[in-house]
């Protein structure tokens, strides 16, 4: 009978999430050009692996995921701890961390390329410098790690909030009369209890990193220099069209996320399984 109620839901996701999947891999196959497809094999992989582009790209997508998920995921903790602690005025402190997470992307994306280009010159004229952000690849790097900090940090901080309160006051309450100070009883208590909750933070967060579009192409469109895996594919689909190409870039970009995916699904169901037998031995 289980089965037969989850038969709709299972169809619906093969047609949805799957079908794109597999006729993607069908597409990475052939040389496509115009009307006019030629079967290639593996041949559009064989091109990747030896294509520069590819692995700049590759490199890319790697030097933004690991800053970006590291500090969103420092900045995200703190604004958590903020938002857990009891004070006059937690509701609109709560608000205003949240709202960069509830931005568009794009519009996101758009308002802080103005605010790190030359003219007007915003972030120059804060920061006191005069340092052309856009045309330098190393320092529109750290502007979209800095854009994508300010954006999606708040999401961190809810998933780790929401961890912050299934962690019962007993615990604290029994470490201060151990005599545990303020960073003992983070360490302690805090950081193991809200393990389960950091691995789901980091599993969306590099995940979503790795596949990474939109401020890279907004910041700097196909540019070599800030292309990452996404916005190289899209360039093979769009500015220069070879769909079988772009179906290969995506199929890797596909199985290095998966391959990332199951790696922390993997670690975090380790991690359950050790909770649950110590509890047992307990």
């Amino acid at each position: 009978m289980g089965r037969i109620f989850l038969t709709p839901s299972f169809a619906f996701m093969a047609v949805i999430a799957l079908f794109p999947v597999f006729y993607a891999v069908l597409m990475s196959l052939y040389e496509i050009r115009g009307f006019h497809q030629d079967f290639a094999g593996l041949g559009n992989y064989a091109r990747a692996l030896t294509d520069p582009g590819f692995y700049n790209a590759a490199l890319n997508t790697l030097v933004f995921t690991a800053a970006s998920v590291t500090l969103e995921f420092t900045v995200g903790l703190g604004f958590a701890l903020i938002m857990h602690q009891a004070f006059v005025g937690r509701g609109l402190t709560r608000a205003v961390i949240l709202v960069p997470w509830v931005i568009p992307t794009a519009v996101a994306a758009q308002v802080w390329r103005y605010m790190f280009d030359h003219n007007p010159g915003f972030v120059n004229a804060v920061l006191g410098t005069d340092v052309n952000w856009l045309r330098d690849p190393v320092w529109s790097m750290v502007g979209i790690i800095a854009a994508d900090v300010w954006k999606t940090a708040p999401f961190v901080a809810l998933l780790l909030l929401a961890g912050l309160q299934t962690i019962p006051k007993d615990y604290y309450e029994a470490a201060e009369i151990d005599g545990a100070g303020v960073f003992q009883r983070f360490w302690s208590v805090t950081l193991p209890l809200l393990r389960p909750a950091i691995v789901v933070a980091l599993l969306f967060r590099t995940v979503d990193a790795l596949r990474m579009f939109d401020f890279a192409y907004v910041f700097a469109g196909y540019s070599n220099s800030l292309a990452t895996l996404s916005v190289y594919a899209q360039r093979f689909l769009v500015a220069e069209p070879r769909l079988g190409y772009a179906s290969a870039l995506s199929t890797v970009t596909f199985v290095i996320v998966m391959l990332v995916g199951l790696a922390f699904i993997s670690r975090m169901g380790r991690h359950m399984v050790g909770d649950t037998a110590r509890e047992v031995k307990r």
